[in-house]
Formats: C-alpha cells, structure tokens, sequence
C-alpha cells in the first residue's frame, strides 16, 4: 500500500509548482471548510462562496505558511474570516486576512504570489476569465481598492453587480484552475514587468511633455476614457487633463502595477503641489482594457484614503 503524502509534502510540493499538490490539500480539508462556512452562515449558498474565496486566499498565501502541519487549521481561519465578511455589508479596505493560523508576517499577498511556482499556473487561470470577471478579481485581490463599494465605483457598476461578477468568478476559477494545471503557462512575471514599463513610459512622458504623442503610440484611436460617471471618446479629454493637472503643480508617483491579458491596473500616488497641498485626492487607479499592446479603454478612479 502506499501512503497518502502528509499535509507538509503537499505544501512542500504545491510551493515548488505542483499544482495537483494544492487541489488534493483542498479536496482534504474542503468539507471541514465548508462545515465552519455553516457554522456562520448557515445552509445558504454564501456558504460556497466564502469556501470558493478562503481557496483562492488559501492559494494566494501558501508562501506565508508558517507551519505545513498547520494547513488545516489555516484554511480553517481563513475559511471562518471569509465567512464573516459575508456577514458585513460593508466590506474592509484590506483584503481578507488570512487569520494567524501557522502564518508568519512578512511580504506582501502579491510579493508572495510573484515568488513562488504557482503564480502562472494562477495566472493563466485568470486570463481564463471574461474581462468583467478579470476587473472584478484583480481589484478585490491585487489591488488597493478591494471593498465591494470601492470596486463597484471603479468599474461604474452597481455593489450587487459586484458580489455577482465575484461569486461567478471564484466558481469559474475553481474550475479552470483544475484545467489549466496541465496546460502550459505564461509568463505572468514578464508581462507585468513589460506593463509596469509601459506605465513608466506614459507617465515620463507626461513630464517631459510628451503625454500627447505617447497617447497616440499606446492607445486605440476611439479610445474611451471614463471619469466621475462620465464617458469620451478619443484621447483628447485624456491628455487635457493630465496637461491641466500638470500646470497645477500635481504630479503622479508610479506605485502597484497588476496585469492580466486583457486589463492593466496602475495604481498611483497624487502629489499635490507644496503651496495647495489639498488640491487633488491622495490617489488615483487607472483601469486601462489592453487590445493587443494598445490601451482600448482607460477608467479612472480615486480610492478612499
């Protein structure tokens, strides 16, 4: 007879890219998850979504394992914190914690993700997706703006919009991560560094006085730019609010940049000039939607501080 492997070998395996490693420590502790989902919620289908959420979590954070012996447990935490987000109806600023189940503090959920095998394997998953599905994923669990208030302003669609889109996309994702363990994957790496350069160019350009031209290189002719509510068409808005921002002494600081097929997320520091320092809200995120290598459609959006 051969053994079942521990839960440390399924950790040590899934950390160094073993894709099946993970799904059999889900399949494992799956039905005590779901038991702890029913302990808070009941026997309603938000129990499914928060078991569907503290899996992605749970796979997002394998890096952050303090103690392998300890999986259970963890996804346990995660799985009863999971739960009780889907008690509030406002939903935090951060990410859902990952409870501190054998996790140890230490790099961030992304800087995790970029460093261990399984990121393209997820990654290439993601690029599964339809692009609202994308927008809605990478928003809730790599960016800063991840409330369910914050996501809904972000892609102008109503908070119920939002949990639905969410909901579809942790079932969708479940089931294209069991297929595409065995596919070949990208390199997700590389394509956010190639995004994060392109950023880097856009905004460079900005101060050199070139944001026009390099709009021109970038971006779709009938780009649509959407702000506040409102839609244009064409990237003359675009560059005259950037040149207006500009002129008022305000300038952008290039910070996270998340990337998947379809969509880019850029988010920034506002500076606001030393003499005004109220003038401008403290951030802005840019939702651009790629075609190709061109920028087909940009939303801007301030987070909440």
């Amino acid at each position: 007879m051969v053994e079942a492997p521990t839960d440390a070998e399924l950790v040590t395996a899934a950390r160094s890219g073993d894709a099946d490693a993970f799904g059999q420590l889900v399949a494992r502790y799956r039905s005590s998850m779901l038991a702890v989902a029913w302990s808070v919620l009941g026997w309603r289908a938000e129990a499914e979504d928060a078991v569907q959420e503290a899996t992605l979590i749970g796979l997002r954070r394998l890096g952050e394992l303090r103690n392998p012996e300890a999986v259970g447990p963890w996804l346990r935490s995660i799985t009863r914190n999971a739960s009780r987000m889907e008690l509030r109806s406002a939903r935090p600023t951060e990410p859902l914690d990952a409870g501190t189940a054998g996790a140890a503090p230490g790099p961030t959920p992304e800087e995790v993700l970029d460093e261990h095998a399984l990121h393209d394997w997820i990654w290439t998953a993601i690029n599964e997706l339809s692009e609202p599905l994308q927008a809605a994923v990478l928003l809730r669990y790599f960016s800063a703006a991840n409330s369910y208030a914050q996501i809904a302003a972000a892609c102008g669609v109503p908070i119920g919009t939002v949990r639905s889109r969410l909901s579809q996309a942790r079932r969708l994702l479940g089931e294209r991560l069991a297929v595409t363990k065995f596919l070949a994957h990208g390199d997700a790496v590389g394509m956010v560094a190639e995004r994060r350069s392109m950023a880097r160019y856009l905004l460079g350009s900005a101060q050199e006085g070139r944001f026009r031209e390099t709009l021109t290189e970038i971006t779709v002719p009938d780009m649509v730019l959407s702000s506040g509510g409102r839609h244009a068409v064409g990237r003359t808005i675009l560059a005259d609010m950037m040149e207006s921002d500009l002129s008022a002494g305000v300038r952008q600081r290039l910070g996270r940049v998340t990337a998947s097929r379809q969509l880019t997320i850029l988010e920034c520091d506002l500076l606001s000039p030393p003499e005004d320092p109220e003038h401008c809200p403290p951030a802005v995120l840019w939702l651009m939607t790629m075609s190709g290598n061109r920028i087909s459609r940009v939303r801007l959006f301030h987070p909440a501080a």
